[in-house]
């Protein structure tokens, strides 16, 4: 699937691992494809995206963890901006971004 295959190549380009041998005294977290179709506003399926994601299920904290982090926007955040975009009269624009990275 090309969805699989650009997100494969965005974490080439983006340099976002690096292949280890697996130590023994550590567990393995698995992965699995996550997949979405996006829309346009008239409901037709204009791309089809694909994302790489952890088991997290399978993690224990302070074992195979010690703190998270997702490059996303809190709800809290976002309202916030609106309210202050409001208040001062500008002028927002909504854009697809392909890598946060």
């Amino acid at each position: 699937m090309i969805a699989m295959q650009e997100e494969l190549n965005q974490f080439e380009r983006s340099e976002l691992w690096e292949l280890v041998p697996r130590p023994s005294n550590q567990s393995v977290i698995g992965t699995r494809w996550a997949f979405r179709n996006k829309m346009d506003e008239n409901g037709i399926i204009v791309r089809n995206k694909a994302r790489l994601v952890a088991q997290g299920f399978n993690q224990e904290e302070r074992i195979d963890y010690e703190e998270t982090f997702a490059l996303v926007a809190r709800s809290e955040a976002i309202r916030i901006l609106l309210a202050f975009a409001c208040f001062k009269n500008f002028v927002l624009y909504q854009m697809d971004v392909k890598s946060a990275l």
